[in-house]
């Protein structure tokens, strides 16, 4: 295996014997076999696509493909072995469709086909399947920054999607970019392919906003409980909302109470689920503590999406952990697909709860969320004059992802030590870092303004975008907003593209930079975008509250 897709990879290098994460060489494997059944996928969507007949069938596919790919989702190798099989019919068909439109040598990813396991395996082990079957470092590295940054743009379309919520274009360029991958292009097209990442990340965050928002409503200021309740519970974690919906729905007077976890947080901050009186509130913290906090909780767990960790040790809530979507798990059980125009059928995981004791408390009191663009915009003119009136003096973006590295303590840090005139603005788990700390006000306005989960990072550049309106401003980089980004997985790689795409700079990124960066890729970041890797707290504090 050659995997360097999350921040945690072996070394800052690549993980190539089994990943940091927990996923086998044979998991890691099959993952980048169904990578390169999708990219045989867009060598005849784009042909499609071309001729203005984009199948969408294709389209949902290498969404869900893609998805499935992500850091933390996949864990059944029987299961991905099926979605190549699927992968494989649907590559068939399109080509069907694209008929003689495709011609000349095509690829070995556009004509490779077997249904047996035992080849398909063989076939994930071979070389040309790899990463590393692109000799030249910076054609890797390239390549598999667009790759990556694809896998977070399908992620949110995927989302959007399951609401109704889908725009041509966004799967247009998921077939370009992989179609892109197995041919030779300069640097500078390459480069410009990454950039056109970023601009289809904005689109497609901007559409999964619509859709979450059309559905449940704008989120509001909410006041979350952390402390648990006295009936049985389902915690449910991930990022799917209609999954959260349909759930309280059928829990809805069963005696079975629900919870959040992780990126499902902000399920809380939508008025749409403020009526269900079972609806408790949130338990424990980010991904990585679910180890723990799947034992403590005692009742049923429910994976929506990212991000699922081995069970490891003495920890004995198998049983009671459920999968759906593109989320698989030996032993687990799955939550099959809602059917077109039904809901899924949640009675499994509730009659699972129904036989659990309640939760353990692990903590008592509340935080506060619900800062998404909508709900701040309402306070602009508030926000303006502390600006103006200088009781606010900067605002830190410390949007993206949590981690287990012991050195991501620099981010709470950084919290504790940032000046009171600061503003913290946040989105996705890396806010588990800080959002239980007692940072304080400025004036009413909370100082960590917590936008929801990581694809609302969106929020955060509407909310930019609008003061640099207010202020009368021509650059977004002369906004008083200094940008702290935490890094993991691959999501968090299209929110970084996302805002390079509208023109921000000088954006610290942590705890390391991505290994999947070689040194010239790096250096055109850093003098086109003035991307710089965190320092130490004191050094970049004084740097933020600089302008630097």
């Amino acid at each position: 295996m050659f995997c360097f897709q999350c921040q945690e990879t072996a070394k800052n290098q690549g993980c190539t014997v089994r990943g940091v994460c927990g996923k086998p060489e044979e998991t890691a494997d099959l993952q980048d076999l169904l990578i390169y059944v999708c990219k045989g996928i867009a060598i005849y969507g784009e042909t499609l696509n071309a001729a203005g007949a984009l199948d969408p069938t294709a389209a949902h596919f290498i969404c869900r493909a893609l998805f499935t790919t992500i850091t933390n989702v996949a864990w059944d190798d029987d299961v991905i072995i099926d979605r190549i099989r699927e992968g494989l019919a649907v590559r068939d068909a399109v080509k069907a469709k694209a008929g003689s439109a495709v011609s000349g040598e095509l690829p070995d990813c556009a004509t490779w086909a077997s249904e047996d396991k035992a080849a398909i395996m063989a076939k994930a082990l071979s070389d040309e399947v790899r990463i590393t079957a692109d000799t030249n470092d910076d054609v890797r590295s390239l390549r598999w920054l667009l790759v990556i940054g694809c896998k977070g743009i399908a992620a949110y379309a995927e989302h959007a999607a399951v609401l109704g919520h889908e725009k041509n274009e966004i799967y247009a360029f998921l077939m370009e970019a992989l179609a892109s991958t197995t041919k030779t292009l300069s640097v500078d097209d390459m480069i410009g392919l990454v950039m056109k990442a970023g601009e289809t990340a904005v689109t497609t965050m901007a559409l999964l906003d619509e859709a979450n928002t059309a559905a449940y409503g704008h989120p509001e200021i909410t006041e979350v409980n952390i402390g648990v309740g006295k009936n049985p519970g389902i915690l449910i974690s991930g990022h799917d909302l209609k999954d959260m919906e349909e759930l309280l729905r059928q829990t809805d007077g069963t005696g079975v109470d629900v919870y959040t976890h992780g990126e499902m947080l902000p399920a809380n901050y939508y008025p749409a689920f403020k009526k269900y009186s079972h609806f408790v509130g949130n338990y424990g913290g980010s991904w990585w503590h679910q180890n723990k906090d799947f034992e403590s909780f005692n009742g049923a767990i429910l994976l929506t999406t990212n991000c699922l960790i081995p069970i490891k040790g003495d920890n004995t809530y198998k049983d009671r952990l459920f999968t759906t979507g593109v989320v698989n798990y030996p032993g687990a059980a799955h939550i099959a697909d809602r059917t077109d125009g039904g809901a899924k059928d949640f009675s499994p995981i509730i009659e699972r709860a129904k036989k659990c004791v309640p939760p353990t408390e692990i903590e008592t009191g509340k935080i506060v969320g619900g800062f998404a663009h909508h709900q701040v915009l309402a306070l602009a003119d508030k926000v303006v004059d502390a600006v103006k009136s200088g009781a606010i003096k900067r605002f830190v973006v410390m949007a993206g992802c949590d981690g287990r590295m012991k050195s991501r303590s620099y981010f709470t840090e950084v919290a504790e030590n940032l000046p009171k005139d600061t503003v913290i603005l946040t989105a996705g788990c890396a806010k588990y870092r800080y959002n239980k700390l007692n940072l304080g006000d400025i004036g009413g306005i909370p100082r960590v303004l917590d936008a929801g989960q990581c694809n609302d990072s969106y929020s955060l550049a509407v909310i930019a975008l609008k003061l640099k309106e207010v202020f009368g401003l021509d650059d977004i980089n002369d906004l008083p907003i200094s940008y702290d980004i935490a890094w993991y997985e691959q999501k968090a790689v299209a929110v970084l593209l996302a805002l390079l795409s509208l023109g921000v700079k000088g954006i610290r990124l942590g705890p390391t930079l991505p290994a999947f960066l070689s040194p010239t890729v790096a250096g055109v970041l850093v003098d086109k975008f003035d991307i710089k890797p965190v320092g130490t707290v004191a050094d970049d504090i004084a740097a933020m509250m600089a302008g630097k």
